[in-house]
């Protein structure tokens, strides 16, 4: 018969398992599924839609689930398997199997073994992002994959400088002229923006020295992305340009940009934004982000965001640690906030301290009931209302 575990892959009780296999299946508890690995790696498959949901599933169970010991137990094998996936596979497989790399990095965390798994396919994952031959998804994916897993097991500076001008080359072919618009085609917008993001990533742990040349290098280059016809890659650029903005700024407090009064000009005109051809929600993603990148440009504040999981709260008060924030979250997505609990990568970089150890009786005691929620919810509801009542025209009072 056929059973499967709950990182989807299918198991046939009938084939021998393989010899001792160490650590519990992450799959199904005690069902001896251990031939996921054994039999159903993704590169041992004839079929490629088989190996691509093999990756899919593999994708989403590291996504929501914490499984470390697991990995490393198993980690040369499933080195192996994505080598052959990201080098052997077209489209979408590669794509997966870069996704699925960068999370294993996340999960195995910046020790030596994480360290020695980002090295051994560190050269793949940029053969396939210079490739322009490869599909748009697979180097899209293999430029996030590239900066995650650097930021994350990347020990040398050699290491980190070789990714950053890797990455800074695929962006950098759109903005080499500063006379002129880039004309970036549609099916390279979405990698631009991964590759800008990536990049971006890399920048929050370079050293200060290497910080400067970047800075006369990119920063009158960027702002021709903002002219692009991707409300995406126009985001990122902008959000680039404040974390230059701050790297500037933590080097020199005093930093001045001679092209400041042009430069706030475009991000004015981008916060305002109510061309009726752009989305709707388009517009408004823009002219929030905009607004925030623009303040912070001519001299405010990083706007602060707050982000709850459980019964903890994560602040995130500047540009830097905003990227940092969205690259995982874009990697992790609905499991983000189960990793910030309990991975302990993720509470290091982001300063949450040791895993929080709750037992029911404590949980219950911090649950609020469906009765408090609902009196809380009233009242800011009314108060909501009283403050925005004042600020409104009234018809009465006109007439």
């Amino acid at each position: 018969g056929e059973g499967e575990g709950i990182c989807g892959l299918p198991h046939r009780q009938e084939v021998p398992q393989p010899p001792a296999s160490p650590g519990p299946c992450p799959c199904s508890a005690r069902t001896g599924c251990q031939g996921w690995l054994a039999h159903k790696t993704p590169s041992l498959s004839p079929s490629a839609k088989t190996r691509q949901g093999a990756l899919e599933s593999l994708r989403l169970a590291l996504a929501a689930r914490l499984l470390p010991d697991f990995l490393l137990e198993r980690r040369l094998t499933l080195a192996d398997a994505l080598e052959k996936c990201l080098k052997k596979g077209k489209g979408e497989e590669q794509a997966l199997a870069a996704a699925v790399l960068g999370l294993l990095c996340v999960q195995l965390g910046p020790g030596p073994k994480g360290e020695e798994f980002f090295r051994s396919l560190q050269p793949l994952l940029v053969s396939v992002l210079s490739d322009s031959a490869a599909s748009p998804a697979a180097r899209l994916h293999c430029a996030s994959a590239l900066g995650l897993g650097c930021y994350v097991a990347a020990a040398d500076i050699e290491d980190l400088v070789s990714c950053l001008t890797c990455l800074e080359g695929v962006f950098s072919r759109s903005c080499s002229r500063r006379d002129s618009s880039p004309v970036v085609p549609a099916s390279l917008q979405g990698l631009l923006c991964a590759a800008l993001q990536a990049w971006a990533l890399l920048l929050t742990i370079c050293p200060s020295t290497h910080i400067g040349p970047i800075l006369d290098r990119q920063l009158p280059r960027l702002p021709q992305l903002l002219s692009s016809e991707s409300v995406n890659l126009r985001m990122a650029a902008g959000e680039t340009i404040a974390l230059l903005f701050e790297l500037a700024r933590d080097l020199e407090e005093d930093f001045a940009y001679e092209d400041t009064e042009a430069l706030c000009g475009e991000l004015r005109t981008l916060a305002t934004d109510s061309n009726k051809y752009r989305a709707k929600a388009d517009r408004r993603r823009q002219r929030s982000t905009f607004r925030a990148v623009l303040h912070f440009v001519e001299g405010g504040e990083c706007e602060e965001e707050t982000i709850r999981f459980g019964l903890e709260v994560l602040y995130v008060d500047s540009w830097a640690r905003r990227r940092v924030y969205a690259a995982f979250k874009d990697a992790l997505g609905s499991g983000m906030h189960h990793h910030l609990q309990n991975n302990e990568l993720l509470r290091d970089i982001f300063g949450l301290g040791p895993v929080l150890v709750l037992d029911a009786a404590a949980l219950k005691a911090c649950k609020i009931s469906r009765f408090e929620k609902h009196l809380y919810n009233a009242a800011a509801f009314r108060a909501r209302t009283k403050a925005r009542s004042r600020v409104r025209d009234k018809r009465a009072d006109v007439l």
